[in-house]
This record gives C-alpha cells, structure tokens and sequence, in this order.
C-alpha cells in the first residue's frame, strides 16, 4: 500500500507537514510518510534522507512554464 501511495504524483491538496504549504516532497519512512513543501523538504534531508524507504521529489515542477488556455 506505501508504494502505490508514493508513486502516485502530489497535487494541491497534499500540503506540507510543517507549515501547510502545497507539498512537493514526499518521504516514505518505516513509520508511515512525511510531506513537506520545497523549503521544508530540503531543511529536513540531511536526517530524513539516511532513514527514508523513499524520497520523491516534484520540485522541479515549481520551475515549469504553464501552458497556455486553448479556446
């Protein structure tokens, strides 16, 4: 069950564990899994990374161009 829930993408209503922001990191620990915004993913790494089963990171998706509406 972990890992269908960390392959599938996050979206805007998966919000960070800390401050609530829209997620871009997902952690899957032993104990269950972690979802941080870009800021809080990477301040918590350094201890996070050593334990994590999994770390999936979308936050190159914070740098994509929108593509425009079509009528």
């Amino acid at each position: 069950m972990t890992t269908a829930l960390a392959a599938s993408p996050l979206n805007a209503i998966d919000r960070c564990d800390s401050c609530g922001a829209q997620a871009y990191i997902r952690v899957v620990l032993n104990e269950g899994e972690l979802l941080f915004c870009g800021h809080h993913g990477r301040r918590h790494e350094p201890k996070l990374r050593p334990i994590a089963l999994e770390w999936h990171d979308e936050t190159s998706r914070l740098h994509e161009k929108p593509e425009p509406a079509s009528d």
